[in-house]
């Protein structure tokens, strides 16, 4: 197994005289065309995000009258575990973007072909494996226990809307990633486009599937299936024009790629459980000690901040191979300099967003889809503190996930996980819903915040070792 500092590579001082495709261009210096890449990137984040934001606003009323408050909050409880089985990709994702971007900054098309395509063996194998075993043993499942429905009329379509999002998760593993090799060969620009065009598509697939008056699992389907269109489209796009040189093959599959993705990838996949059980158990704990339509306001409040959340995410994710490029060619003043602007730039975002969201949300949803919070403010206040600190502190997870050192932030989201579910159980139980947020976003700041500016600082000082050990 590798281990995760193997991702930083020896710098490369020099470019290759025909750079591989989406490689820089042998005028432009690195730093002037990642920089360039970086902001183009970016800008299309928040434009293509403010057009994804359309699709959201208007099936939030329509899904909500379609399946009831009840069955909204069943399907908001499934997405959480649907959200919580993000491991099902072995960490291979996140291990292959990390790989890739020495690959980009050295123009070695063919190390980086090896890569993409051992990943893309490995996860079509698992997702049809799991895919087999959730199918067979799905009659077996209590669906209506794991989500707690007690009224049968609507436990009856636990299972059907379970199946439905899981099956169209785990195909959408392998083919988004796509997503993946786009931003470590920095098109991150063309990789937002397709999946803003993935996430528009729900509009007009979920206005016929409520037209059609499909069962409840039939619309659910209809709001998830564009992302895995969008992928689809683009894999043929990228293997078959824009980066035909990383085109995947069963004769590039590498057992040495293989090893090196999965070295890292397993720090990954036990990073990306703990954070993805941590960050998706709120409906489940509210499921448990509240009533479903609880569930529901606060699912609907939590996904008008996540609109926030997810453009901060989006608005970030680009520095991590740009700054596995900066590292690869030993530039870390320009990755010094870049996180203090983003991170800057992240938080006076989330912080005005933000605040807006908590003096218009509640009657924002009120006029929107006819829902009045119960503790409203102090709910959509506990959501903002989560989103500001995510958006203060993701720059610095960029480098260290460019760097391939997870070990801080593992540290970190353990302890968070162990000590903010009980805290979460019995604030909801005590104070109620809205005290679930507050309650994550307090223990995020004392177990979270430490570990990664730990593992930032980390970042510098390996990279300076290694630098003096080869003089």
């Amino acid at each position: 197994m590798s281990s995760p500092d193997a991702a930083v590579e020896t710098p490369v001082r020099s470019e290759p005289s025909r750079p591989a495709t989406g490689a820089p261009a042998p005028d432009a210096s690195p730093a002037t065309t990642r920089q360039r890449r970086l902001l183009t990137g970016i800008a299309a984040t928040v434009v293509c995000r403010g057009v994804g934001v359309v699709t959201p606003i208007v099936l939030l009323p329509v899904t909500l009258a379609d399946l009831g408050p009840d069955l909204y909050g069943l399907w908001a409880a499934v997405g959480a575990l649907t959200a919580m089985a993000a491991f099902a990709d072995l960490g291979l994702g996140n291990g292959l973007m990390t790989k890739l971007a020495p690959c980009y900054a050295a123009g070695d098309a063919v190390r980086a072909r090896r890569y993409i395509s051992s990943a893309y063996l490995l996860l079509t194998g698992i997702a049809g494996a799991i895919l087999l075993v959730l199918w067979s043993v799905s009659p077996l499942v209590p669906w209506s226990a794991i989500f707690d429905v007690r009224d049968q009329a609507i436990g009856r379509h636990a299972g059907p809307i379970a199946l439905t999002c899981l099956t169209v998760f785990l195909i959408n593993i392998p083919l988004s990633l796509v997503v993946r090799v786009q931003f470590a060969y920095q098109q991150v620009a063309q990789s937002n486009l397709w999946q803003a065009s993935g996430g528009l598509l729900a509009l007009p697939l979920v206005l016929t599937a409520v037209h059609l008056d499909l069962p409840p699992a039939g619309v659910v389907a209809a709001t998830v299936l564009g992302p895995v269109v969008a992928n689809l489209v683009n894999s043929g796009w990228v293997y078959g024009w824009r980066l035909r040189q990383l085109r995947p093959g069963l004769r590039a599959v590498d057992r040495a790629a293989t090893r090196e993705v999965l070295g890292l990838g397993a720090l990954f996949l036990v990073l990306t459980i703990v954070m993805s059980v941590a960050s998706n158990v709120d409906a489940l704990v509210i499921a448990h000690v509240r009533e479903l339509s609880e569930v529901t306001d606060f699912a609907v409040a939590a996904r008008l901040f996540a609109q926030l959340g997810i453009l901060i995410s989006l608005v970030n994710v680009p520095l991590w191979p740009a700054n596995g490029d900066a590292l690869a060619r030993g530039e870390l003043a320009w990755v010094r300099r870049t996180t203090r602007r983003m991170t800057l730039a992240s938080t006076v975002t989330a912080v005005v967003l933000g605040g807006g969201l908590v003096v218009a949300g509640g009657p924002l949803l009120a006029v929107w889809v006819g829902l009045h919070l119960d503790g409203g403010t102090w709910l959509l206040l506990g959501l903002a503190a989560w989103w500001v600190l995510l958006a203060a502190i993701s720059p610095c997870f960029m480098v260290q996930n460019a760097a391939g050192i997870v070990r801080p932030q593992l540290v970190g989201w353990t302890i968070y996980l162990i000590v903010s579910i009980p805290l979460k159980w019995y604030g909801a139980l005590r104070f109620g819903v809205a005290a679930v947020p507050i309650v994550g976003a307090a223990t995020y700041l004392v177990a979270v915040v430490p570990g990664a500016l730990y593992g930032y600082r980390a970042v510098f000082t390996r990279r300076a070792d290694a630098t003096e050990a080869q003089r």
